[in-house]
């Protein structure tokens, strides 16, 4: 019996703030992808790796994560996320042990890369769908950005937990620890997502500023394609989270190069904060002010916040650590603030009724978007021995995304045309 099939029958009484927290719970152990800022610093210098090489895994997860968001979005629309979100913990476990037996960049790309980044979408398309479901139309950005709100402030403590390992008893056992947690936590917490019943409406629904009387807005993924919103949206969707996910893949590094200082885990931990709690916050002023106007807004900041970063050195206040805590942490808030509104564009547009494949479409512009820009940071490092150019390209990308807010309205349904 399918978890659609099974959940038919549940009561409208059904606690849906317990699937808020599943949710919330699962991506918490997902965001193990934020801990590799100080994972790749601690790997040994005998197993010989590059800039570049370090930055293989944590590109190829992100861009693999994507991919999968796809199919794992599907798998959801149709038989639920208990099961998909199970698989997803069961592969992210499996990929952190194969990693804890390498220790060449191929096998690490295959175990945290491949498998890890597979578990990572499997996980993450089942949490978001199921919650906002249960709630109306005028809190789908908050919702939406308290359950993504989990993978962004992972680092908070996975961050610490991996450094303190790692110091301890090395990458291999640590890798393999953390591979078992996964694995245990996110496959029990995924037996707490459900669906709505059939012909369920949430208490307090009222008409939506967002959705325009008579529009149908449930549109197939084949359909989604058709629209010319959907390749915008996937444009600034890939440039605001690919800067951030190069910021964060090498902000320790960073730091280092340029102020000389060994901060490691304590501002991927700042970041984190920022990540968590920019997804809320970002979901909660999209649904009072619009989404347009808030990813305009947090673009814009977000592209003065890494040039600002770019200039932080050893003489300047900009390479304090003060001030390199709170930029920390602000480029992650404008980062998260990504994870919140693009789900909730998706689901505005599109409707919710294929919004696990829909929304997984979209996402795979977060995993090129990461894949590149990451990737960019370790080659240009690795030729120049600075990030210059790594950073002017993202501010870049960030304030064409901004201008691009303008030409975004929402489709039309050829039915109603």
């Amino acid at each position: 019996m399918t978890d659609r099939a099974s959940n038919a029958p549940t009561p409208a009484k059904y606690n849906r703030w317990l699937v808020v927290f599943a949710g919330i719970g699962i991506n918490l152990v997902l965001g193990v992808l934020y801990s590799w800022s100080v994972v790749s610093k601690k790997i040994p210098t005998d197993w010989n790796w590059t800039e570049a090489d370090r930055s293989l895994p944590y590109s190829v997860a992100c861009l693999v994560f994507s991919l999968a968001m796809v199919p794992a979005g599907r798998m959801q629309d149709r038989i639920g996320p208990r099961v998909v979100a199970s698989i997803g913990g069961l592969l992210m476990g499996a990929g952190m042990i194969l990693a804890s037996m390498a220790n060449t960049p191929l096998m690490y790309t295959l175990g945290f890369g491949v498998l890890v980044g597979l578990g990572m979408g499997f996980g993450y398309s089942s949490t978001t769908p199921p919650a906002i479901k249960w709630f109306p139309a005028a809190r789908t950005g908050l919702i939406a950005g308290m359950v993504v709100g989990g993978f962004g402030v992972a680092s908070v403590y996975i961050a610490p937990l991996a450094e303190s390992l790692i110091n301890s008893y090395g990458v291999p056992t640590t890798m393999f620890s953390l591979g078992i947690g996964i694995l245990v936590i996110a496959t029990g917490l995924a037996q707490f997502l459900k669906v709505p019943p059939a012909g369920y409406v949430p208490p307090s629904t009222v008409a939506h500023i967002h959705d325009t009387a008579g529009r149908k807005i449930d549109f197939t993924p084949m359909e989604i394609l058709r629209t010319w919103q959907f390749y915008v949206l996937w444009f600034m969707f890939a440039c605001g989270a690919g800067a951030g996910l190069m910021i964060i893949s090498k902000l320790a590094k960073m730091v280092d190069t340029q102020a000389g200082l060994k901060l490691g885990f304590m501002l991927v931990a700042c970041l984190a904060v920022g990540n968590g709690g920019g997804r809320v916050m970002a979901g909660f002023v999209s649904d009072k002010i619009g989404r347009r106007a808030t990813m305009f807004i947090c673009f814009l900041a977000q592209a003065v916040l890494i040039l600002l970063l770019s200039q932080a050195n050893k003489e300047n206040f900009l390479g304090t650590t003060p001030v390199l805590v709170v930029l920390s942490a602000l480029i992650g808030a404008n980062y998260g603030a990504n994870l919140a509104l693009f789900p909730s564009v998706a689901k505005d547009f599109y409707g919710l009724k294929n919004f696990g494949a829909n929304y997984g479409l979209i996402f795979t512009a977060w995993g090129l978007g990461g894949f590149m820009l990451s990737m960019l940071a370790g080659k240009v490092y690795d030729a120049t021995k600075t990030f210059t150019f790594a950073y002017e390209c993202s501010a870049g990308l960030l304030v064409a995304a901004a201008v691009v807010t303008f030409l975004v309205t929402p489709p039309r349904h050829k039915e109603n045309q």
